[in-house]
């Protein structure tokens, strides 16, 4: 039997000899491991946001295919046209808010649609194109392809998963409203 009072040597308390700690560490990152874990799940998107990004992305897409057969007229004829801009600019929050660096490769490309159309009123003799105005058009014209192209990967994508859901999930839950 055991006295009911432990003296102690140099009355310091009893050294941790036994490995609770180490299964009290191991247990916090088992914990946080979770935690992150469950955090990285893929992120499901709302079905009713899907719609309305697809809807966005078909408008801007059929747009910009019609400016580029705009262009094309331009080629054959060298008759001056006026592009389309309208859905950009009716769909472009929803761009903005679900799509950001397509969007802004967007808007860009919008930012530049008067300086095309400028270039092509311009005239030289015998209603020539200078070399400049020409470059700028065919740039343009690249550009607006490959808009498309990323357009179309925004609906392709695939849901958000591991840290990027995980920044999403967080951002999402402390952004201030």
């Amino acid at each position: 039997m055991r006295c009911i009072k432990r003296t102690l040597a140099m009355h310091t308390p009893a050294a941790c000899d036994d490995e609770s700690v180490f299964y009290l560490v191991a247990a916090i990152v088992a914990a946080a491991a979770a935690a992150v874990g469950w955090l990285a799940r893929p992120l499901s998107p709302d079905p009713d946001e899907r719609r309305r990004i697809g809807a966005a992305v078909s408008a801007v897409d059929r747009e910009l295919a019609a400016n580029l057969e705009l262009t094309t007229m331009f080629d054959q004829t060298k008759q001056a046209v006026t592009l389309e801009n309208g859905e950009f600019a009716r769909h472009r929050t929803t761009l903005e808010r679900n799509a950001r660096p397509t969007a802004a490769a967007v808007a860009a490309l919008y930012e530049r649609m008067s300086a095309t159309e400028s270039a092509m009123e311009r005239r030289g003799p015998a209603n020539s194109l200078r070399p400049e105005d020409r470059g700028l058009i065919e740039a343009w014209e690249g550009d607006a392809r490959e808009v498309q192209r990323s357009l179309r990967a925004v609906v392709d994508a695939r849901p958000a998963a591991g840290l990027a859901a995980v920044s999403a999930r967080l951002h999402g839950r402390f952004a201030r409203h």
